[in-house]
């Protein structure tokens, strides 16, 4: 329903291997992983699910405004988050919570955010160089690509030093193809050859509108326009992530330019807790896209390792317990004090700003003193 003939896979939906002309040089990336880091792969996918589904729950209790769910496109951010070397920046839309936590942003952090009670997020200077997320749909490929060409005069890519060189990574979707803004990315990180990849998750739908509605030719295809080399890839495979984003990162590093993934996979959830996915989607597509889950695949890829059942129970008592650790930090986050929509304004203390807030100040103090006269009056 989604693959083509140009699309890379390593493993099959039945998590066998798949080991073609095609992959050959993308096998050696997946040999050099050691155990822990493929066991690493299957653990993030498994809680962030939880984690996730818990989230969306909180939100249907009243204890969030919004939630974003990534539910089915788990194996597309975990394989190229690893990829990304500390040094990397990471520029994401509002999807990528499983590539947060790998860079180490606590979900609370996410969760305070979509329920209203931070300003932003996280310092990602503090967080491995994970930049905010971005809900204005496409412009963080245009951060992402002016950061990328900030890295090219510092002198900080293409060095030959793989500690020191460093790329950006930037993730989006397929409804964003069809905003300016990306197309704009393209013609400025081609025209500077900027060290990044771009990271499409084709989840096939923008909202409600399919992406064959939105583009006629695979997306894989758009980049090639504007001197861009691409891949396409299975999405769900999250193998297939990692080497290609590692590859291409590589690249990036070198001074060899940019690069484009297609990971073709599919939002199992509903876009966001405010849409209902029954109004426009089939239940033939989804069957389809939920046989080719990304956890199970890879679960059956690491048994054929002789991987046991210990392992596995111990992976969902963690999804279990992480979840359960974001509800109990949900309930726990407090509304932020009113002077906080003051705090950054300005870098320096500024008259009107402080006249703002003594006038807040006073107009909140008289419902607290009619607080007060109420609970008198009552207590009477």
């Amino acid at each position: 329903m989604s693959y083509t003939e140009a699309t890379i896979q390593l493993l099959s939906p039945e998590g066998r291997p798949v080991e073609n002309d095609a992959n050959a040089e993308l096998w050696p990336y997946i040999n050099r992983l050691d155990d822990d880091r493929l066991r690493e792969f299957h653990r993030q996918m498994v809680v962030i699910r939880g984690i996730d589904l818990e989230a969306a729950n909180l939100q249907r209790q009243g204890q969030l405004a919004l939630w974003v769910p990534s539910v089915g496109q788990e194996a597309a951010q975990v394989g190229s988050g690893y990829a990304a070397r500390p040094q990397d920046h990471i520029f994401p839309a509002y999807r990528e919570h499983v590539v947060a936590r790998i860079r180490g942003v606590d979900p609370i952090k996410i969760i305070a955010m979509l329920r209203g009670v931070s300003h932003g997020g996280w310092d990602p200077a503090e967080h491995q160089n994970f930049h905010l997320y971005t809900l204005v749909i496409g412009s963080q490929t245009l951060h992402a690509t002016g950061y990328a060409m900030g890295l090219t005069f510092d002198g900080a890519t293409g060095t030959g030093d793989p500690e020191r060189d460093a790329a950006v990574l930037v993730y989006f979707g397929d409804g964003a193809t069809s905003q300016g803004d990306v197309s704009e990315a393209f013609v400025f990180a081609a025209s500077y050859q900027t060290p990044q990849v771009f990271f499409l998750q084709n989840n096939q739908w923008a909202i409600s509108v399919p992406v064959t509605r939105q583009s006629r030719t695979p997306l894989y295809l758009r980049p090639a326009g504007f001197g861009i080399p691409s891949t396409q890839i299975d999405g769900n495979d999250v193998l297939a992530s990692y080497a290609v984003s590692a590859r291409d990162l590589d690249a990036a590093r070198s001074g060899a330019g940019p690069r484009f993934i297609e990971a073709l996979t599919y939002r199992i959830g509903a876009h966001t807790t405010s849409d209902d996915p029954t109004k426009y989607r089939d239940d033939e597509q989804m069957a389809w896209w939920t046989a080719r889950d990304p956890i199970e695949r890879f679960e059956a890829y690491l048994r054929s390792r002789g991987e046991g059942d210990a392992f596995f129970d111990d992976v969902r008592t963690e999804a279990l317990d992480a979840a359960a650790d974001v509800r109990r930090g949900t309930l726990a986050l407090e509304s932020p004090p009113m002077s906080n929509v003051f705090a950054n304004v300005y870098s320096e203390p500024h008259p009107r700003v402080d006249e703002q807030r003594a006038w807040l100040e006073q107009y909140e103090a008289q419902f607290a003193d009619q607080q007060d006269e109420q609970q008198g009056e009552a207590s009477a």
